[in-house]
């Protein structure tokens, strides 16, 4: 058996680490001097030509003498390739163009960019009239300055003059063909833009800039080496595959990637933007899809290969939407508890799927079978009828024989033509939901391999995390960025370079250059919170909220080990009163009984210390708590194993993915047996959070007090207020003071007594002991994230 090498990716160098000058293609060193050449022999055949009498070597010199300026020119770009050359082979002659001569560019870069813009289009524009202006001095023999002054009029004359100089039926075939042109002209217009294309060194990312994504990094990177290398593969029977799906969550780096692929590689990067096959014209997205591929195809053979990205490709190849994602409703909350947040996020997913299947318009569907709805004419994404049929047909028709020599003079001729060469194109696309793709889009030979860039690892979070910190002076030790890699267990590249971008902001706010841990925790609440609803609760109320957030997080403090407390607030926001964020401590893919026992104790602590703290009373806003915790034990009871019964009642009145629907008026999952159990099983899981916040009473009173006080504080600051221990906002040793604690507690009762006596808004003083500034949340917040607790 042969042996065979295996390939290695090799990274393109950047332009500061060329040692010499990247070398020239044997025709980009000549093809000017063979434009000289060719100029200067017409020259003479025309000199020849005009004095029949004249002798070629006299018309030759006649030309030499006449034509000195072709020689300055032959001998300008001569002395650049001689230059180009010594700096292919010299480093040191390179470096020094580089770094001295190459200064004045710098210094050019420093000019406004849209100055620099226009500048260069007025002296492109004041090139081609002085080149015209040479051509019409050179053809009546006047002076290049007299002639500049005469070139309007000369220009004006000649519009003037032309159709009355010309036969009639060169009049008819010049209107014929103007008529046509102003078609052609307008069509061609119209099938511009929407792509833009960057050659090697225009882009500066490389793949070491792509944190978090090692792993279809890799892949990525060998589609590059077989673009590079398509013999490697070819020659063993094989073929270089030519197309790559890049599909996962927004911000997690899919464009990142595109990027870094244009500017490791050494082939031209041609950029599809989303709305590039969108037109008001019908037939004009086929003229831009051919024209897109006629210009991969020049580039590929100019170059040797070529790669395309289609950003939202799920905008330009599909020819459907699902009915379901056309009709997204909203779960509206209404002031309630924010009943799913503090939930793990695999309880969270499964009640989400439960929702989305109940509120669906395809949930009466059988499993698997999609409702497709055509919008308008063919592509649901905006395309014209036929634009996706010539999209597929590109990237895997049949390629025609080139040039019209080929097809038709040698057919002619009798001559086979010659066969297409082969293009070497890599097409990437990146979507967010492939499953609105058109499945004949996504098969093999179109798009051979298809990669999900998911939400990095904590590994990789650690890893953004560091690349984004260093681009800014910072104070976070190795363990602080590893404890916010765990604390964001959905970040993105995206989110994560916000995230830093926010703590530089809050610092820079305050005056310093330095971001700090205590500038992430803020930028962290401000972008995890959501918006303030900008309201003052009254003194009641805010109590309340305090005492149900507090008994939230403190069984979820207790009970909850696979998850920690990463916030507590009792500031309103536009969908809760209040709530406690938790995060995961790793990442994780299963979750036991054990777990999810502990999640149902955290949602109904809501309902015990209600009862606890207000005599036997509770209020409306434990109602999605309830429901959390009811359709958690349903699904332990009936479909997860986790109950008495060991049959799944999952394959029966089911809908996708084998989840019940939610509990409703119609449902009759809680009658009966099945439904005695469940309402056990929560009797019993209630009775055990009694009895841990009856233990916890005075702990429960004492974090309420201190989110009066600060409204927002950190998952360490709570752990310090329960452990009495100081914290990084909060002094949580100030709750171990027996005299502090009974102020706290004669506060609770004064408000308990307020409560009894239905009194109106009330004007209670909440006891203060150390003068410490609450967790100010100074910018605008967005909607909370999967995983946190609220009201």
């Amino acid at each position: 058996m042969t042996e065979v090498a295996r390939t290695q990716f090799v990274s393109r160098p950047r332009d500061d680490e060329r040692r010499t000058r990247k070398r020239l293609g044997w025709w980009d060193r000549v093809k000017f001097l063979v434009l000289l050449v060719t100029l200067f022999g017409f020259l003479v055949w025309t000199e020849s030509t005009d004095n029949p009498i004249l002798p070629v070597s006299e018309a030759f010199n006649n030309v030499v003498r006449s034509r000195t300026w072709i020689f300055v020119l032959g001998g300008l770009e001569l002395l650049r390739q001689i230059h180009y050359l010594i700096a292919e082979h010299w480093s040191r002659y390179y470096f020094f163009w580089q770094r001295r001569v190459g200064g004045v560019n710098r210094r050019v870069d420093r000019i406004n960019p849209w100055t620099r813009y226009r500048l260069a289009r007025v002296f492109k524009w004041l090139l081609w009239i002085a080149a015209f202006n040479a051509f019409v001095a050179w053809r009546n023999d006047e002076a290049f300055i007299t002639q500049f002054v005469n070139l309007p009029s000369t220009v004006f004359d000649f519009l003037l003059s032309t159709g009355s100089d010309l036969p009639l039926v060169f009049q008819l075939f010049f209107a014929g063909f103007f008529i046509i042109g102003q078609f052609a002209l307008l069509f061609w217009f119209l099938s511009k833009g929407g792509t833009e294309v960057y050659y090697p060194d225009d882009v500066n990312t490389r793949f070491s800039d792509v944190w978090g994504q090692d792993g279809v990094l890799e892949k990525v990177k060998e589609n590059i080496v077989f673009l590079e290398d398509p013999e490697a593969i070819e020659q063993r029977g094989g073929y270089v595959p030519a197309g790559i799906l890049l599909y996962g969550p927004p911000g997690t780096g899919k464009t990142l990637m595109a990027e870094a692929v244009a500017g490791e590689t050494g082939r031209p990067f041609v950029f599809v933007e989303p709305g590039a096959f969108t037109n008001m014209f019908m037939g004009v997205g086929i003229l831009k899809v051919k024209s897109l591929f006629r210009k991969l195809r020049k580039l590929a053979l100019r170059y040797g290969g070529v790669i395309a990205f289609f950003d939202e490709a799920d905008a330009l190849g599909n020819r459907g939407v699902s009915a379901g994602a056309l009709t997204e409703v909203a779960h509206a909350k209404s002031g309630l508890c924010h009943g799913t947040a503090y939930l793990s996020p695999a309880t969270a997913g499964a009640l989400d799927q439960i929702h989305r299947n109940a509120h669906s318009p395809d949930a009466a569907l059988p499993a698997g079978r999609i409702s497709r709805v055509v919008a308008g004419m063919g592509m649901g994404g905006g395309g014209d009828m036929g634009t996706l049929q010539a999209l597929l047909a590109e990237l895997s028709g049949m390629k025609k024989p080139r040039g019209f020599f080929n097809r038709s003079i040698r057919r002619l001729l009798g001559m086979r033509p010659k066969p297409p060469p082969k293009y070497r194109m890599l097409v990437m696309m990146a979507s967010n939901r492939p499953d609105a793709l058109d499945p004949a889009l996504l098969r093999p030979g179109r798009i051979d391999r298809i990669y999900r860039v998911g939400y990095p690892s904590k590994a990789g979070r650690v890893k953004t995390y560091e690349g984004y910190l260093a681009k800014v002076a910072h104070q976070l030790t190795p363990e602080e960025v590893e404890k916010l890699a765990v604390m964001t267990p959905y970040a993105t590249g995206a989110t994560i370079k916000d995230l830093v971008n926010e703590a530089l902001i809050i610092a820079i706010r305050d005056g310093r250059d330095t971001v700090t841990w205590i500038d992430i925790l803020q930028a962290k609440h401000l972008k995890s919170l959501g918006p303030s609803r900008d309201v003052e609760l009254v003194a009641q109320d805010r109590h309340g909220v305090a005492v149900h957030e507090a008994c939230h997080a403190v069984v979820a403090y207790r009970a909850m080990k696979h998850l920690e407390i990463d916030l507590a607030t009792i500031d309103p926001g536009n969908e809760y009163l209040g709530m406690v964020a938790q995060v995961r401590i790793d990442d994780r893919f299963k979750q036991f009984k054990s777990e999810y026992e502990a999640d149902i104790m955290v949602s109904v602590a809501s309902l015990a210390g209600e009862r606890i703290f207000f005599d036997g009373d509770s209020a409306s806003g434990v109602s999605s708590d309830l429901q959390s915790a009811t359709q958690i034990a349903i699904l332990m009871e009936g479909f997860w194993g986790m109950g008495s019964a060991i049959s799944s009642r999952g394959v029966i009145g089911s809908s996708s993915g084998g989840l019940p629907l939610p509990v409703g008026p119609d449902s009759g999952m809680l009658r009966g047996e099945f439904g005695q159990r469940v309402e056990d099983n929560l009797a019993r899981l209630l009775r055990l959070t009694t009895a841990m916040l009856e233990k916890d009473r005075e702990t429960v009173l004492c974090l309420a007090h201190a989110l009066e006080v600060h409204k927002t504080i950190a998952g360490d600051d709570v752990a310090a207020v329960i452990e009495r221990e100081p914290g990084p906002i909060v002094d949580g040793s100030q709750y171990a003071d027996p005299v502090f604690v009974r102020e706290i507690v004669a506060y609770h009762e004064e408000m308990l007594a307020a409560h009894r006596a239905s009194l109106p808004a009330v004007d209670i003083v909440v006891p203060a002991r150390a003068a410490i500034e609450p967790l100010v949340l100074s910018a605008s917040r967005e909607t909370p994230a999967p995983g946190t607790v609220g009201r």
